[in-house]
């Protein structure tokens, strides 16, 4: 059983996208910095995520991506399935042909496990990703790599009236 990079890097770029899409649309040249993810791949997974409409796309100068639902409403298991992905622990990719063609000994535990894997995926939305202290200090390391010490991004436990304003984190 695994996850392919095409799912994985779905889930960080989405993660990537709420946490800084919260002053406006993020390009994926931002993302493609951040998450050391190409250009070129982004693209490719952002017109599956804009066609199961969990990100909308703003033209023009400033422009780029942003959420289509708040954080909270988009769950992982969304953006895994949106790019075509499975977390499948079977050896036949679920048809029930892994053995000479019928179905192996094991494959009703393999099916259960993975269902138990996309429920769970299914109770974590990127909202919550947001409020993990480890994901804000990753967040915050690689800002500050990247775009030499300050960032816009806003921290789930900012206040309504600091979330209008920018909140710079300064390389220490």
């Amino acid at each position: 059983m695994r996850l392919t990079t095409k799912g994985r890097y779905a889930v960080t770029a989405m993660l990537d996208l709420a946490l800084y899409s919260q002053t406006g649309p993020v390009s994926l040249g931002d993302i493609s910095r951040r998450q050391s993810i190409s250009v070129s791949y982004l693209e490719q997974l952002f017109a599956r995520l804009r066609r199961s409409d969990l990100v909308s796309s703003v033209r023009g100068p400033g422009g780029g991506y942003l959420l289509s639902r708040p954080s909270a409403d988009i769950f992982i298991a969304q953006i895994i399935d949106a790019v075509n992905e499975s977390v499948d622990a079977t050896r036949c990719g679920g048809q029930g042909d892994c053995q000479e063609g019928l179905t192996c000994l094991t494959h009703e535990l393999w099916s259960d496990l993975s269902a138990q894997i996309h429920g769970f995926l299914s109770a974590i939305s990127l909202q919550h990703l947001m409020n993990n202290r480890e994901v804000q200090a990753v967040a915050e390391r690689q800002a500050q790599r990247v775009e030499g010490g300050v960032a816009d991004i806003i921290l789930p436990e900012q206040t309504a009236v600091e979330s209008g304003a920018r909140l710079n984190l300064v390389q220490a």
